[in-house]
């Protein structure tokens, strides 16, 4: 039987000494795979030993909840349409089946105690809790340099980095539609979502105080939707690519947008939306190329007034070469058309040909330009014709911004009640201190009086009852000031009159003391 384990490679020349069994190596991505055959018991224990001192286990979800208390702070490092160019957006785009993934290896960094990652077409952001930001947005930004292969101080110019409330209002913001290239667009939303309910799966790193945020932030998005007309008469991403070809339709191929030959590469959501905004303006034929068949045939039934023609992929060339304007909406990671494709496949002979890429990362390449008539646009382009969308909906968008605030505020306010925990900690040990040792006390009077076992529990309850009762009060009241500032009144007040401070730090002195004896 032959078993891997991973090793680094300096490690793995120090085992071979001391693992006679270890038959071959072979050296890869950075990484080492270790082939050996288990000749040897000891061998084999000595090398799961070292194995498993290397893998850093996950954090139970118990774990993750205890951590909440204990001054974990929210942040948020990322990138968006607004922030960076998409040369660098889609160097670290991320499909969503690899979200969670992405999380835990940014956890496993151990600075990080919770994380979920959402990337979209037109951002890519990491929201994360931390008791130490300095640590943390080290460990990430080096994570997201690794992971896009560019150099910490490229990569810095293009991120923003927030924190705490700033970090809170953001991720409010981009739920409620007013942080999107379109201001109000409805897929943001479902995107936020999708990231939240990634958070709390099994696999997820979403602990109490991330996954809360996520949650207020899809509760705030729906009702800044319901509660204001931001989202009415709004446009997606689709729409604007539409509208961006319609408007450059005569400049780029002196021909009307209505007379023009459609298709379509890629057969997803965006594809969906592409169709629905192209048949309200009068769509009467288009072709889909995919690389299967399934997803192309259910749009064909959803828009039975289109004349959907399906080609495979197989067939994109001749797809290209019979259309006046090309979009691309695929989930691929490498370039479906470029200059040396469209020069191979002889398109770039001077038709006029307009190309227009709503993916990310892109899927047509920028030399694609270069060719004589050739007009190719992508994302970035799109914003000339959202901005004039964005002046019309200002009204709209203070209402929104009044309501995300009050969900904000709500959400700080939950996020600093996890401070006073320890607080109620310290008094109910304390006060449990003081009643086990009076209690111990008056036992030792009545032990004269030989009370049976079920007296001295009733003694036992009525100590506890009137401790219960006397801190009943002062937790109440902790726990009823709504005001982050008042909470913090009532913390200081009730640490200073139960002296829980002082208490604490004769513990520590105790416990140094205890270490020198």
């Amino acid at each position: 039987m032959k078993v891997e384990l991973p090793a680094l490679y300096a490690l793995a020349q120090l085992l071979a000494l001391a693992i006679p069994s270890i038959n071959a190596f072979s050296v890869g991505g950075g990484a080492m795979k270790k082939a050996f055959s288990t000749t040897s018991s000891s061998s084999l224990q000595v090398a799961a030993d070292y194995v498993g001192s290397e893998v850093k286990p996950r954090k139970t979800r118990e774990e993750r909840l205890e951590a909440a208390s204990k001054g974990l702070q929210v942040h948020c490092i990322g990138l968006s349409i607004h922030h960076a160019d998409v040369t660098v957006r889609e160097k670290l785009a991320i499909p969503e089946h690899l979200w969670n993934e992405a999380s835990y290896d940014i956890c496993s960094r151990g600075s990080v105690a919770e994380a979920a990652v959402l990337s979209t077409c037109n951002r890519f952001e990491v929201y994360y809790a931390a008791s130490d930001a300095r640590s943390a947005n080290a460990d990430v930004t080096k994570y997201l340099a690794e992971r896009s292969g560019l150099p910490v101080s490229t990569l810095r110019k293009n991120l923003f980095m927030l924190s705490g409330d700033d970090a809170v209002w953001h991720i409010m913001r981009v739920s409620g539609g007013l942080d999107s290239l379109v201001v109000g667009e409805g897929q943001i939303l479902s995107q936020v979502r999708q990231c939240y309910i990634h958070s709390v799966e099994e696999d997820g790193s979403g602990g109490k105080v991330l996954s809360r945020l996520l949650n207020c932030a899809v509760a705030a998005g729906k009702r800044v939707r319901s509660e204001t007309a931001i989202s009415k008469g709004s446009v997606s991403i689709s729409s604007a690519a539409v509208e961006l070809s319609e408007m450059m339709c005569m400049l780029d191929l002196q021909l009307p947008f209505s007379e023009s030959r459609l298709a379509v590469i890629g057969a997803g959501k965006m594809t969906r939306l592409l169709i629905t905004h192209l048949a309200s303006r009068g769509l009467e034929k288009i072709i889909i190329v995919n690389r299967s068949l399934g997803r192309p045939m259910e749009l064909k039934e959803q828009f039975p007034d289109v004349d959907i023609e399906v080609k495979l992929m197989d067939d994109i060339w001749d797809v290209v070469g019979r259309s006046d304007i090309v979009y691309t909406a695929t989930s691929c990671e490498d370039y479906v058309i470029d200059e040396q494709k469209l020069e191979e496949n002889g398109l770039a002979s001077g038709r006029p040909l307009m190309l227009v890429d709503i993916s990310v990362p892109r899927n047509i390449a920028e030399d694609c330009k270069k060719i004589p008539k050739v007009a190719a646009y992508n994302v970035d382009d799109l914003k000339a014709v959202v901005a004039k969308n964005t002046a019309m909906r200002q009204k709209e968008m203070i209402e929104a911004e009044n309501l995300l605030r009050e969900e904000a505020r709500a959400y700080s306010a939950w996020r600093e009640s996890l401070s006073a925990i320890p607080t109620i900690n310290q008094l109910q040990e304390r006060a449990n201190a003081f009643r086990e040792e009076e209690l111990r006390r008056c036992t030792k009077k009545l032990s004269n009086a030989n009370l049976s076992e079920k007296e001295l529990e009733a003694v036992e309850r009525l100590s506890r009852g009137i401790v219960n009762k006397l801190l009943h009060g002062p937790m109440a009241h902790l726990r009823k000031t709504e005001t982050i500032e008042g909470k913090q009144a009532t913390l200081k007040e009730l640490s200073a009159m139960f002296r829980l401070e002082s208490e604490e730090a004769d513990g520590r002195n105790r416990s140094r003391n205890g270490r020198r004896l």
